[in-house]
């Protein structure tokens, strides 16, 4: 004799089901909110942004010596994607499209001109002077010209959003920036130009002096 088998159901409790869609609908709702997924909800809650930084604080004076005598203005593509193995780029994976416009300065530092490094004639007629060359200063990002062109993301990256404090951060593509500036004031004679731009800025002070000739010129 066969005895018959019984199936038993298990089904989710009425308040369970309940639960469960309420906890469904906030991360929805939370996510579109995050990812911008749902147009309008951002403005939903009037969000209103409130500056309570302290005041700055003063924390060092520092003499300059140097004379900037040229800067130059440079503006970079960057182009950065990150990529995963094994994993399509719509999964894991991010590609940044940044333009960054910035400044390098260049300068001669005239605190390291010595006592030999100045002759002047006995009737104060001739003046020789030997300046160290010019060097460049340190690239300097302009916030108000740089900007992300686009940011494209996979959706593991997204939903990692979610739990990150700063998911916007630009700072990988702001340090190639400054760096790819860098580089191009090296090829761009910049140091030439400053060094000629104090040559004439010397010569014209010490012929309003007195000087007839003033001979300059550049070497440690």
């Amino acid at each position: 004799m066969t005895t018959p088998i019984r199936r038993v159901s298990r089904r989710m409790p009425g308040w369970a089901k309940a639960v469960s869609a309420v906890v469904l609908v906030l991360v929805v709702f939370f996510a579109g909110i995050r990812l911008s997924v749902l147009p309008g909800l951002k403005d939903l809650f009037g969000t209103e942004t409130h500056d309570r930084s302290g005041p700055a604080l003063l924390q060092s004076i520092q003499d300059m010596s140097r004379y900037d005598a040229a800067s130059g203005n440079f503006q970079v593509v960057v182009d950065l994607e990150k990529d995963t193995k094994y994993l399509p780029d719509a999964i894991r994976g991010s590609r940044t499209l940044y333009i960054g416009a910035g400044t390098v300065d260049a300068y001669v530092d005239l605190g390291k001109v010595g006592k030999d490094d100045v002759t002047v004639n006995g009737d104060r007629t001739s003046a020789t002077l030997r300046l160290p060359h010019a060097v460049l200063g340190k690239p300097a990002l302009d916030p108000d010209r740089s900007y992300a062109v686009s940011k494209q993301r996979g959706l593991l990256d997204r939903l990692g959003d979610l739990f990150s404090d700063n998911p916007n951060s630009e700072q990988a593509v702001q340090k190639l920036a400054v760096k790819h500036i860098g580089e191009a004031a090296k090829d761009s004679g910049l140091t030439r130009r400053a060094e000629t731009n104090t040559t004439d800025m010397l010569d014209g002070l010490l012929r309003s002096l007195g000087f007839k000739e003033v001979h300059v010129s550049y070497g440690s």
